[in-house]
């Protein structure tokens, strides 16, 4: 799914790099696989087919990432990284170029492992934010889409919503529990990763990020499964030392790119295939004269492939 966002972003650059489609899976010289109406040609990864490129990104599996790093040549291409999977090796990198707060020249040798898309939103968020008033705390409730876990997530949570209409058996491989009509804090004991390791790789990626603004705290982050098939959505509450007014907010946000929404607030479902984030139903708490509530989304697979092709762009010139 990734690697489909990936080719859409890629080809509406300009000018539109040549690129191959490479799978860990494939035995044969050529495979096809099915992209909707499209057929695809995929070419097998091995040495030879990393020979050449300038940039490799890997949007597979974790396993496929670190075959890629095993196969990859001594004069092979950059490797992007959109799994996490390389974020351990002595000479990666955590990259989010749209929270970065300048732009990186290219570095021979770097691995880029492009930060999980709810903590580029949420340092995005709080980036923005900071900017009408200094921020002492914050807490965000983020809800992972299903698409978060792949296609084997989504045709998991299509077949027990159908399941759960027409009173069949559920399939639990991926998330080890029934996920449709359920809001999650866990997965099952037997779920392929759990929820809880999840949350952490975001709050590691969220904190390194924010490493860069020191004067922005560390967020309270609680991490919940939704039964939506795409798109983050976000419920953060923000406290500042001196609340700023609303309009401020919005002006802020404005001036960052944020797409903010003074009526309707946005959903999951109607910022698909939008870049960046789009906020609305921004409140003051009534509780408390300082905090402000904000909603958020965004679409994490354009989120992640946008930030790894801002990366890949110093290295295709």
């Amino acid at each position: 799914m990734l690697g489909r966002e990936l080719r859409e972003v890629l080809g509406q650059s300009k000018p539109a790099p040549a690129i191959e489609m490479i799978s860990a899976s494939v035995e044969n010289a050529t495979m096809l696989a099915s992209d909707e109406e499209e057929v695809i040609a995929l070419t097998p990864l091995t040495a030879q087919s990393l020979t050449g490129a300038r940039v490799a990104f890997l949007a597979g599996s974790p396993a496929s990432s670190r075959r890629a790093l095993k196969l990859n040549p001594a004069d092979g291409p950059v490797l992007i990284d959109l799994t996490a999977a390389l974020e351990d090796q002595p000479h990666a990198r955590l990259r989010a170029p749209s929270a970065e707060v300048t732009r990186s020249l290219p570095q021979p040798g770097v691995i880029h492992v492009i930060a999980h898309p709810a903590a580029i939103a949420s340092a995005m968020l709080l980036v923005s934010l900071s900017k009408t008033a200094p921020i002492r705390s914050v807490v965000i409730h983020i809800f992972e889409p299903a698409s978060e876990r792949g296609k084997k997530g989504l045709d998991e949570l299509r077949q027990q919503t159908v399941g759960v209409l027409t009173f069949q058996k559920l399939k639990t491989d991926v998330f080890d529990t029934q996920l449709s009509f359920a809001m999650l804090a866990r997965y099952g004991e037997e779920a392929l990763e759990p929820l809880e390791g999840v949350e952490q790789r975001i709050e590691k990626h969220l904190a390194s990020l924010l490493a860069s603004y020191p004067g922005i705290p560390m967020p309270s982050l609680r991490l919940i499964q939704a039964p939506v098939f795409h798109g983050h959505s976000f419920s953060a509450w923000v406290e500042f030392e001196e609340a700023p007014g609303l309009n401020e907010i919005t002006s802020a946000l404005e001036t960052a790119g944020v797409d903010v929404r003074s009526g309707d607030p946005p959903s999951n479902a109607n910022i698909a295939g939008q870049s960046g984030l789009s906020i609305g139903a921004i409140a003051p708490d009534s509780n408390h004269p300082r905090a402000y509530w904000v909603w958020m989304v965004a679409d994490n697979l354009k989120l992640s492939a946008e930030n790894a092709l801002s990366v890949a762009r110093g290295f295709l010139r």
